[in-house]
């Protein structure tokens, strides 16, 4: 680690978000799905139906990558495409009931998971530790367009 707990900050990221992918990976275990698949099922659950870019934009991947993670849904049973009015050749894609489901059910687990490792440590500071990532993740991905 270095003297500087912002250059610390960012760099924590990396080993927070493996243990983090790790421990998802650990709670799908049985069921079927993959930490991808998981990531799609969120988002609808949470947003409702969107198509396919919209979805890519909402988890910040290209959408050629998210078209492959949303055929996984639709392989599986879990999304089914519905016609889009604002787009005929953009379907919607939206949970089937299993999806839902499911989803609900991952996430509660998770909801579990979080409220045991956050044992001891301060809402507030979390917030905080929160308001500043989200910061600084905004200035990193601004950094390169002043000069494109």
């Amino acid at each position: 680690m270095s003297d500087d707990p912002l250059y610390d900050l960012i760099w924590m990221s990396r080993p927070l978000m493996q243990a983090a992918e790790a421990a998802v990976e650990r709670g799908l275990v049985g069921t079927g799905l993959t930490v991808r698949m998981r990531a799609v099922l969120e988002i609808l659950a949470a947003q409702g139906d969107l198509p396919v870019p919209d979805l890519a934009a909402r988890l910040e991947i290209q959408r050629q990558y998210v078209q492959v993670m949303v055929n996984e849904t639709l392989a599986a049973g879990l999304t089914r495409r519905v016609p889009n009015p604002r787009h005929a050749r953009s379907p919607l894609i939206a949970l089937t009931h299993e999806g839902r489901r499911l989803i609900e059910s991952v996430m509660a687990a998770e909801a579990r998971l979080i409220a045991q490792i956050g044992t001891g440590i301060d809402a507030g500071d979390a917030a905080r530790a929160l308001e500043v990532v989200r910061l600084l993740t905004e200035r990193l991905k601004t950094l390169g367009k002043d000069t494109a």
